[in-house]
């Protein structure tokens, strides 16, 4: 995997190049950038790197939180799994993917014969935005190179992007889900897929069908990647 302030550097010239100077104060992004760096090339932990950043109040949502929801799992896990941002139950409780939607997420694994243990659960953002609203650039600015130092400790060989807000954050699409999943995408260096989010299942059933064809594809993909029989 690159190094980390090559994958910082690359983050803020992509997102100068998609969005332009004037929307995101040029001069602010490298800074905060290269304070990012400094920070993470002193960092060789999950749980360092959770101490480090725990405060963090780079943007308004420190100052609304409850909770800043880190990510939770093995830290050596092969399979990662990225929502969006927390919801209201891990704002309150410092847990990703809990109440029905985590439950949901909980019984899909055990039907791909893993748990929680196995693999690592994380957000895009690390905090919840006011009334489960879609994080805005600057948050995705300010959170995203938490994440991709969160992938350079772990070293997943798989990614899986839970969601369409989670998917066309981090892929700087707007694809819709139907037209991303059942692609293989390379996320600095990672491959990545595109599922659905436990609780749009929830909403809507019949997207349980697709989902499940989704995750017997991320079971096999995840076994081939340890050298595991199917």
């Amino acid at each position: 995997m690159g190094n980390q302030e090559d994958q910082i550097k690359a983050f803020v010239k992509e997102e100068l190049e998609i969005f332009g100077g004037p929307l995101y104060m040029p001069e602010a992004i490298q800074e905060a950038a290269e304070e990012k760096t400094q920070l993470s090339s002193e960092i060789k932990s999950l749980s360092d790197f959770n101490d480090a950043i725990q405060n963090c109040m780079n943007c308004p949502l420190g100052k609304t939180r409850t909770s800043f929801v880190f990510g939770a799992g093995n830290p050596d896990a092969d399979l990662m799994f990225v929502g969006e941002a927390p919801g209201e139950k891990e704002d309150l409780e410092g847990v990703p993917f809990v109440g029905r939607a985590g439950k949901l997420l909980d019984d899909i694994l055990k039907a791909i014969e893993l748990s929680r243990e196995d693999v690592f659960i994380a957000n895009v953002l690390k905090c919840r935005p006011p009334d489960n609203r879609d994080p805005n650039k600057d948050e995705i600015e300010q959170c995203e190179p938490y994440l991709l130092k969160q992938i350079e400790l772990i070293k997943p060989k798989l990614l899986v992007a839970l969601g369409r807000i989670s998917a066309t954050t981090l892929l700087r699409t707007k694809d819709s889900l139907t037209a991303m999943r059942g692609q293989v995408f390379d996320y600095h260096g990672t491959d990545m897929v595109v599922t659905y989010h436990p609780a749009a299942l929830l909403r809507n059933p019949n997207w349980k069908r697709p989902a499940w064809e989704d995750f017997k594809k991320i079971r096999a993909m995840y076994k081939e990647k340890r050298g595991e029989s199917a």
